[in-house]
């Protein structure tokens, strides 16, 4: 997802980042670069040009052109204004007072629609909610088999009639607003607070029954209306979306399958086409791959630096399934300030169980920059395990001892540069440093910590993350390592 738009705007505002003088031909010069890259990223046309005329507007200001950083600057103004682009968004979905909460699917055939009420419901359910899904896709009947199928897997029950059919083989009943209606009154008898329709979908836009989906939408009062869409098909999604917007008027989106070759031209459009914020997307095949959407995270992630919150939050969910006895060590090791390279070497095949490795590596700030264009996701897992196979076991306890001859023999010993040694360590510094002072706390507390940063703008392009380190009287990174060197050797 966004490769090849992340690795072109990343070279682009490289170019800013590394001249000792910003001009406004060479900032236009590399915005001309930045339009290119979102439009092979199958951006719609008038969202790539006004977004870069926003750009250029701000970019060629004299806040930037006098700035002290000015490379650092256009970056930066080019991450807010992604986040505009793509947000604000509220992925909340508050309880309805006293009836239970309606959530309506739409979209075309083939988009996910039903897997996604599956992934929507456990999210929900995962939240303390008490889901219950209507099979109310009664053009395709293998759906309704599905959409029972998922329920099981998830322990969520499902409202489903059969269809009956005539002499001729003609469907005769139910109707699907009817079955809408009845699976929301039997909801409130079993005290369900919210409710997931699954409606019908066809192939095409053309061809989609709205008035059917109007008739539901008037009948039941969803409280939200949300249009389910593939990513991968880019411009597609963004006028089906309108289309669907003009008969519905939608509340939200959710995009599946970014986890696989989509460019991105849907996710960066959907909103400033039809003002219908994205408010979850989909990860992966299994039922528990489904994302609120975070413009800042996503924006992050384009510009090559990383989705931390989105990271810690994928960690408490693999953390859950660590033994307690294992979970003590790992705390104690940060506190002690013991975690090694070798650690992190061994924790590296918990990675695969937070979801797919390339949206997973993706949120590590600087190690999407060690895996080549068109490389496996494994193939890099791979690439960092030999990195740290070559080096000894001091090297892997000491790597403040990793000096510039070591690195040569590291680098020729796993067949890589040493530029990507020295990367590898300085990744795995910002992780122990900022790991450390969250040792102590639990979850919730370290998903607010992060939140908080967030805020502040600690995870922004150009930001350095103020990590309070213990007792060093705030060293800097040189100082703490010939510290941390001081003590070992007493």
């Amino acid at each position: 997802m966004f490769e090849g738009l992340q690795r072109t705007l990343t070279d682009a505002l490289r170019k800013l980042r590394g001249k000792g003088r910003l001009t406004e031909a060479n900032i236009r010069e590399s915005l001309d670069e930045v339009r290119t890259a979102l439009l092979d990223a199958d951006v719609h046309l008038d969202v790539a040009n006004g977004f870069i005329a926003r750009v250029t507007k701000r970019a060629i200001g004299q806040e930037v052109l006098k700035s002290l950083d000015p490379g650092e600057q256009v970056l930066k103004v080019v991450y807010d204004e992604l986040v505009a682009l793509m947000g604000p968004v509220d992925a909340s979905i508050p309880t309805a007072q006293g009836r239970p909460t309606v959530i309506m699917l739409c979209g075309l055939q083939g988009q996910g629609k039903t897997t996604t009420a599956g992934k929507l419901a456990l999210t929900l359910k995962q939240k303390g909610r008490k889901v219950l899904l209507v099979a109310a896709d009664l053009q395709r009947p293998a759906a309704i088999d599905q959409l029972d199928l998922l329920g099981k897997q998830i322990e969520v029950p499902v409202y489903r009639e059969e269809i009956q059919t005539g002499p001729d083989g003609a469907r005769i009943g139910p109707s699907p607003v009817d079955v809408c209606k009845r699976g929301v009154a039997h909801a409130k008898g079993l005290l369900i607070d919210t409710v997931i329709l699954d409606t019908a979908g066809r192939l095409h836009v053309a061809e989609m029954p709205m008035d059917e989906l109007r008739q539901i939408d008037r009948t039941v009062h969803p409280d939200h209306v949300y249009f389910v869409c593939d990513a991968m098909t880019g411009q597609d999604a963004v006028q089906s979306a309108r289309a669907f917007n003009e008969a519905l008027d939608l509340n939200g989106v959710i995009l599946t399958k970014l986890d696989g070759d989509a460019r991105g031209g849907a996710a960066l459009s959907i909103k400033e086409i039809t003002k219908v914020p994205i408010k979850f997307i989909g990860m992966g095949e299994k039922l528990d791959r489904l994302e609120e959407f975070r413009p800042e995270g996503m924006a992050q992630r384009i510009l090559g630096q990383g989705d931390i919150l989105s990271l810690v939050e994928k960690v408490s969910r693999v953390q859950s399934e660590i033994t307690e006895e294992e979970r003590i060590k790992q705390q104690k090791k940060l506190e002690a300030g013991d975690y090694t390279i070798q650690d992190f070497r061994e924790q590296l095949p918990l990675i695969r169980k937070m979801g797919p490795l390339k949206d997973v590596l993706g949120s590590l700030p600087g190690v999407s920059d060690m895996m080549p264009a068109d490389q496996d996701p494994e193939a890099s897992i791979k690439r960092i395990q030999g990195i740290i196979d070559s080096m000894t076991p001091k090297e892997r306890k000491n790597p403040d001892d990793i000096d510039y001859a070591r690195r040569m023999r590291i680098a020729k010993g796993s067949g890589v540069l040493a530029t990507e040694v020295k990367q590898l360590i300085t990744v795995f510094e910002q992780i122990r440093a900022f790991m450390r002072p969250m040792a102590k706390m639990s979850m919730l507390e370290r998903i607010r910590m992060v939140s908080g940063l967030g805020k502040m703008g600690g995870f922004m392009p150009g930001a350095k993350l103020a990590v309070k380190d213990q007792g060093d009287g705030g060293l800097s990174p040189r100082e703490r390592a010939a510290l941390r060197r001081k003590k070992k050797h007493r």
